[in-house]
């Protein structure tokens, strides 16, 4: 995976990034912000429309959608994938 300048548009299905900058209108930064996509936060990539836009993202414990354009305002550094799917992630949040 490459690291620099990688953003939310980059992942695939069931990968992960933590947060390092938002660019972009100060609108959708601070939009982006309070939905929880702040410097240090992780996110996974859990599902994408059948034309692959908007995506799904896993997020502080709820499931946002966000349209390429907006997601390529987030920038970051991938995770290393863990054994356990997203969905197995998801539904262990929930107990």
């Amino acid at each position: 995976m490459m690291t620099d300048g990688y953003t939310l548009r980059d992942l695939k299905l069931g990968e992960s990034m933590v947060v390092r900058s938002l660019t972009g209108e100060d609108a959708m930064r601070r939009r982006l912000e309070d939905l929880g996509l702040t410097e240090g936060a992780r996110v996974t990539c859990l599902m994408k429309s059948p034309l692959g836009d908007p995506r799904a993202y896993w997020i502080r414990g709820a499931v946002i959608a966000l349209r390429d354009q907006d997601a390529a305002t987030v920038t970051g550094n991938p995770v290393e994938a863990e054994s356990l799917s997203s969905t197995e992630r998801m539904k262990r949040s929930w107990d």
